[in-house]
Formats: structure tokens, sequence, C-alpha cells
């Protein structure tokens, strides 16, 4: 085991101790976790630091207010299955395909609900599987309404690789494409992360206006020509603004905090 991995381990190792303990002296620490009182010290510093921990004004520790920001991203996250669920289901009924629910994980999109479509030649997408954002119409569209900065952060570190026949590999192609998307409010994707497929993606907002989901149909790529695109990408939009709605938000800020 690596000394990071190592590192990593001791540090959740010693935040585990306070779900079951409110508040910790470093004395108290050292003898639960077995740990050098120094390395223990150093730890819980380290800790206080990231805002991981917290000391009061008696001296013991307990675990930092950070914890509530990810209980709340966990919690919305949860919300979000909870409330577009029904409305993915209408949606499926409404345009046939299959209908996708994604998040953003780091520079990953992750799918985290879908509803399977009835057409006996369907695109099979599993829950819990991960994309790149730069590939395909819903992980396209978390990279397009991410705050700016961070979207250039990403840029400047991202590798853009080859997954199907039309995946974007071209940064100047793919900051064109982001704009479109911002510009019309959601994309399209065709054979971008398996080949013979087409998507259309459109983004879910919350309350204050950012970007906390994506969500698209998919299928065979030979349903998605000019006669249908129109009707996939009206059903989606609406399907996705409702979905924000019921989070909070208001349409007509839409995409400003983005």
């Amino acid at each position: 085991m690596s000394e990071k991995n190592s590192t990593v381990l001791k540090a959740a190792e010693l935040l585990q101790l306070f779900l079951s303990h409110p508040s910790l002296t470093l004395p108290q620490v050292v003898k639960l976790t077995s740990q050098p009182k120094t390395s223990v010290h150093r730890m819980l510093s380290s800790l206080e630091e990231t805002g991981f921990v917290r000391r009061t004004a008696d001296h013991t520790y307990e675990l930092g207010f950070v914890f509530l920001q990810f209980g709340h991203a966990v919690a919305e996250r949860l919300d979000i299955r909870k409330i577009a669920l029904p409305i993915m289901q209408r949606l499926r009924q409404e345009v046939g395909e299959a209908v996708n629910l994604i998040v953003r994980d780091g520079n990953e999109a992750i799918y985290v609900e879908k509803v399977d479509t009835t057409e006996p030649v369907r695109v099979f997408t599993a829950i819990g599987r991960r994309a790149p954002l730069y590939g395909g119409a819903c992980p396209r569209v978390l990279l397009a309404y991410m705050p700016e900065t961070e979207r250039e952060t990403y840029f400047k570190n991202v590798k853009l690789e080859q997954i199907a026949n039309n995946t974007i590999t071209d940064l100047k192609k793919l900051r064109e494409v982001i704009a479109q998307t911002r510009e019309a409010g959601y994309t399209i994707s065709h054979s971008e992360l398996y080949n013979y497929t087409s998507a259309v993606g459109a983004p879910i907002f919350n309350h204050s206006g950012s970007i906390v989901a994506g969500l698209s149909i998919v299928g065979p790529e030979n349903r998605y020509g000019e006669e249908n695109l129109p009707f996939y990408i009206e059903k989606t939009v609406t399907a996705a603004q409702e979905i924000s709605e019921r989070l909070g938000w208001q349409s007509a800020g839409k995409g400003e905090k983005a």
C-alpha cells in the first residue's frame, strides 16, 4: 500500500470515529486509533485546515460544517432521482425512446437513473455507467453549463479520446458545440459514445440556477432523423424544465448561473 493511500485510509478511519462520538479530545482520538500522538495531531490539523473537522473552544474536535455541504449534495442527487423518475417514465411513453438521468462526478458523468424503451431495437445503458463529459449529448450538457472557470480548467487538462466514430476530439470544435448548446438549451449527438446511436440531452437546474443533472433520450441513429428530431427535442427540453422547476428553478433565470 502506498504512503498516500495509507494516509487517506487513516484519515477515513479517524473521521468515522465521529459517527459514534459527537466530539473527541486529542488523547481520546489517540486511544481509539492506536496511532502515535504526533501522527494523530498532524492529521487532525490537516483535517481542520480543510474543514473536515473543527476544534471547539474547549479543545475538543468534532465534524466540520463542510459535511453539511456534502450531505446536501448527496441528498439533492437522491431527490433528483425521486422527482425525475415519473417525468422520465412519461417522456418514455411520449417519445418511445430510452431515457437517462446523469449527474457529474468530477470529470465524468455518471448515470443514476434510467427508463428503458419498449422498442425491440434499443441502446442499453446501465445505472452506474460512466462517460467523459465531452462525449455524447447528456454528458456534454453538464459540461456546457458548468461554471466557466471550471470548464476552462477542464479544457486545459482533458485529453479528448476517440470513443466512437463521431466523438469530438478537437478542442476548437468542442468549444463551438458547447456554445451552440448554451444558446439552444439542448444538445444532440450521433455516434459519439456508441456507433449508430443518437441522443438528445437537456440540462436540469436547481433552485439557484446551477446545473445539477442532465436528462437525455437515446436510441438507434436511424430513428433520429430530421422528421423526428424537433419532436424529440421539444419533449426532452420540456421534461428537463419540469424537473428543474420541481427543484425550485425559475425558468426566467435559465442558465444565468452557469
